[in-house]
């Protein structure tokens, strides 16, 4: 078993109002998960997508949406979204999320797109 305490996982600002905790156990690269405080909109501008990885996003509290290259949701506690590879995405609004990716997520498959 491992274990991670939320004050030994690494946190980054991944713009101005979205924060992440990584929560990356060691040799494993079939899947990770994260946690997601986002006020506004992430990416600030067009989408995001994955290259590599399915992305399961998991709304823990607050309201927002999700925006797909094929879908508009609004997101409250409890909803759940898989995102496909290769799939252009944006999130908005106050949303405390937990994100895990499969295979692992790993920064160079992440891309930012404006249109």
């Amino acid at each position: 078993m491992e274990f991670i305490k939320n004050e030994d996982a690494p946190k980054f600002k991944n713009s101005p109002g979205c924060i992440a905790t990584e929560y990356d156990f060691k040799g494993e690269d079939d899947f990770n998960i994260a946690g997601i405080e986002l006020a506004g909109r992430y990416p600030e501008r067009g989408y995001a997508l994955n290259t590599v990885s399915k992305e399961l996003i998991y709304v823990k509290s607050g309201n927002g949406t999700l925006v797909t290259n094929s879908m508009n949701v609004a997101l409250s506690p409890g909803d759940a979204a898989l995102i496909q590879p290769n799939e252009k995405y944006y999130l908005e609004g106050k949303l405390e999320l937990v994100i895990s990716s499969a295979p692992a997520w790993h920064p160079e498959q992440h891309q930012h797109v404006l249109d």
